[in-house]
């Protein structure tokens, strides 16, 4: 199976806004999506955004959710939906939104051409 990123659809209001600004999700990703929504109501997808704070002064945030908001952008397969909101879009711009499995552990990690410096731990990062 082709586990290289890839650009993921999004919806055309979206794109009309010039809301995307080559954020990709890689298969992996969407794969443990997937799991973690088998036992979640229908409607539920993941939210990823960046917030002030963390040890390098930004960090990422995964939050299961059922709401979306009229700023959202949607990226996503046939299975799960990743929603990115508009103060986050900057931020990622970019990116690639990856779940990796190692010896150490398996965790959701982003690739974002904009940060200069990130912590060890890679959900906090400075631009």
């Amino acid at each position: 199976m082709d586990q290289s990123p890839q650009t993921i659809g999004q919806e055309p209001a979206a794109a009309a806004a010039g809301a995307g600004p080559n954020i990709q999700v890689s298969q992996a990703a969407l794969d443990r999506v997937a799991v973690l929504l088998v036992d979640e109501p229908a409607g539920t997808m993941l939210r990823v955004s960046v917030e002030g704070g963390g040890c390098s002064g930004f960090q990422y945030k995964y939050e299961l959710v059922t709401e979306r908001l009229d700023d959202d952008i949607a990226l996503g397969d046939e299975r799960v939906t990743v929603l990115i909101d508009s103060v986050s879009v900057p931020y990622l711009a970019g990116s690639i939104i990856d779940y990796k499995v190692s010896l150490m552990g398996a965790a959701f990690e982003i690739e974002n051409p904009q940060a200069t410096a990130s912590c060890g731990c890679g959900t906090s990062f400075s631009i």
